[in-house]
């Protein structure tokens, strides 16, 4: 044995695995002297195996590992470096099977349980990624203070949790491994915000705390703001820039600042790689739809259902597009995954929304709307909704703003005219609105913004529901500074998603209705547009919409009917103590006198009419919404009756409308 591995073969072994993850190269080197003499030592053809795995020569790891994992049957190390060298190969269904071999051997291995987390995140499983990761968070734990959190969070103990992790942070303010299990366990209640703070800490805390970043740019992704997750997403990326959770990451917040070109490009570089990945491939017919890609994106959704034939989401991404129908076959293959008792449950919903479309286009509306009604009613149990608390939200809202609040602020907020906020409810003639708007010179049509409901949370960012919140009520107590301050900060935070340098640009979240007291008081010169449509069809058309979150009020006909009711009574009390703030447009005249309706709109924004706001589907920029492809096609009176189909089930959207079934236009 040379110099380099002077002493015993235990010395060399040991001195093997130090150099492992921070110099490979010489571990290699050092393995080999090793085999050189001991030929048949497991332990060094591991060593080898993982140290080539980490040098990028996947292949040759493997032509190692695999020989040593079946003569070691029973020691759990090949394994686990087996099962890391597959999923690098991109194996993932064997390299979890040897991950798993792995850890019956010993299941305190923290490298296997995250490995798992990450494939099956990567593989769409949320449900069995969290729980993969809550035992690496349990392995990895040497604390035994923390032992007994790290076992709640993997039984998904969450009060338990909370209270072990809270008691443990006010004696040890710095421990950044509780400050992550406890952000974990904020991410699993829904409490993103709380959870950004404690993961922002862990950073400040340890720059080099790695789990954490991602953690934390995966909570800023699920609040759509990619603008801040990107950064971090991009730090993650330089350590490992072939990690594939990273680069799927990367490539969402991209779509979410409008980067589709980079986005596709990412998808196209993970299909090159592994081109069996189902979810993959709807993930890039998602971006090549937005772009307008609209062949490239059905052959894309079609192959993602041709790999994975209970991915419900591929099927109802077809059926989104709303503009071929489903062939018999795929009616079939449908109809025979719902048949399946082993179906996950956000499959099962989709799969009951796309055999709803298909089953509509076929002219069967009585099997159609128990489709759509079954698919409605699965989501409402996944995410829960209460008409009750929005009913009181809007009654908050009607008391605290009045036309003397607003006289008294009369000079508040920043004078900039550049946003154009569309407001209403979903499916009610927004993104057409703004599709026209769009093709106007001096106007770029953008997304729907999240950033005015992010603005306003952070009024109260500790509220579980909207009996405690403290907004809009904690508006009195600011400046009309203040106001503008959070005018520019709105500025800046959507700067990202304004690629063109007009002067005008479109925020068309229709949620936005809810914070009308909150534009006026920092944007007094905005323009805010209404898309307001016939309850019954704008209701029935979001109930039979299944949307990618944030509208829980649409899985139930007499919650839409009760939030129609709820939107219409703000808007009334805006118009009353904003007289002429708001301009109403109204789906049904738009498609009636689509050039009037158009002329009106332009001088309510202050904007010269241009012929090419006629021809707005030939606007070939990027479009997020589900009237994606409608709106790059002429208008059509198709659309405004179809609900009537569907009459004889709408009972209790009409009983829950009421009066609104004849003062709508009002």
């Amino acid at each position: 044995m040379s110099e380099a591995a002077v002493g015993t073969i235990e010395d060399a072994l040991r001195q093997a695995a130090r150099l492992l993850d921070q110099r490979p190269d010489l571990a290699a080197a050092q393995a080999r002297e090793i085999l050189r003499v001991a030929p048949n030592d497991p332990r060094a053809a591991t060593l080898l195996g993982g140290a080539l795995r980490r040098g990028g020569d996947v292949d040759g790891a493997l032509a190692i590992l695999e020989p040593v994992a079946r003569q070691q049957a029973r020691a759990w190390a090949p394994h686990l470096e087996l099962g890391l060298a597959l999923q690098a190969k991109g194996e993932g269904v064997l390299a979890l099977a040897a991950l798993r071999q792995a850890l019956a051997l010993n299941r305190d291995l923290p490298q296997a349980w995250r490995a798992i987390g990450d494939q099956l995140h990567f593989d769409g499983d949320r449900t069995g990624a969290d729980a993969a990761y809550a035992e690496h968070i349990r392995a990895s734990v040497q604390d035994p203070r923390l032992r007994a959190a790290a076992e709640a969070l993997r039984d998904d103990n969450l009060p338990l949790v909370e209270r072990l992790l809270r008691a443990h942070l006010k004696a040890h303010p710095t421990d950044v491994a509780a400050m992550r299990m406890l952000a974990e366990a904020g991410t699993r209640l829904g409490r993103l915000a709380d959870a950004q703070v404690l993961l922002s800490r862990c950073l400040e805390l340890a720059p080099s705390f790695t789990p954490a970043r991602y953690n934390l740019a995966l909570v800023l992704y699920r609040q759509q703001n990619a603008r801040e997750a990107l950064p971090h997403v991009e730090a993650l990326l330089a350590i490992d820039p072939a990690d594939r959770n990273y680069r799927v990451l990367h490539a969402a917040c991209l779509g979410l600042v409008g980067e589709y070109a980079r986005a596709i490009d990412i998808y196209q570089g993970l299909l090159a790689e592994l081109p069996g990945h189902a979810r993959t491939w709807l993930s890039l017919g998602h971006a090549l739809r937005t772009e307008g890609r609209r062949p490239e994106a059905v052959a894309a959704y079609k192959r993602a259902a041709e790999l994975e034939p209970g991915l419900g989401d591929a099927y109802w991404s077809l059926a989104n597009l709303k503009t071929e129908p489903f062939l018999a076959g795929e009616v079939e293959a449908m109809a025979a995954q719902l048949r399946r008792d082993d179906l996950a449950d956000e499959d099962r919903l989709h799969l009951d929304y796309a055999l709803g479309k298909a089953l509509e286009d076929a002219g069967d509306f009585a099997a159609s709307f128990a489709h759509y009604a079954k698919g409605a009613a699965l989501r409402r149990k996944l995410a829960p909704y209460s008409a009750d608390e929005t009913s009181t939200q809007a009654a908050r809202h009607k008391t605290f703003f009045t036309r003397a609040f607003f006289a008294d602020r009369a000079e508040a907020g920043a004078q900039s005219e550049a946003p154009i906020f569309i407001v209403g409810l979903p499916r009610s003639g927004s993104t057409l609105i703004e599709q026209i708007l769009a093709s106007h010179s001096q106007v770029e049509g953008t997304m729907e913004l999240p950033e005015v409901a992010a603005l306003s949370r952070a009024f109260d960012p500790g509220a579980k529901s909207a009996r405690e919140r403290t907004y809009p009520d904690s508006l009195a107590e600011l400046s009309g500074a203040d106001f503008a301050r959070l005018g520019e900060t709105f500025l800046d935070r959507t700067r990202v998603h304004r690629k063109l340098g007009r002067p005008r640009f479109i925020d068309k979240m229709p949620n936005n209705f809810n914070h009308i007291g909150l534009i006026h008081l920092i944007f007094p010169r905005a323009r805010i547009i209404d898309a307001r449509r016939h309850p019954m069809a704008a209701c029935f058309s979001a109930f039979k919409q299944h949307f990618a979150r944030g509208q829980g009020f649409s899985y139930d006909l007499t919650d839409l009917g009760r939030y129609y009711r709820d939107y219409l009574g703000l808007m009334a009390h805006f118009d009353a103590v904003l007289p002429g703030r708001v301009l109403r447009v109204i789906y049904e005249d738009m498609v009636e006198d689509t050039e009037g309706q158009t002329r009106r709109l332009l001088h309510h924004c202050g904007l010269d009419f241009e012929p090419a706001c006629l021809s707005f589907y030939d606007n070939t920029r990027a479009v997020r919404t589900a009237s994606s492809e409608q709106v790059r096609r002429p208008i059509f009176r198709e659309g405004l009756d179809q609900w009537r189909r569907y009459e004889p089930w709408l009972g209790p959207l009409a009983e829950a409308l009421g009066p609104a079934l004849t003062t709508w236009r009002d």
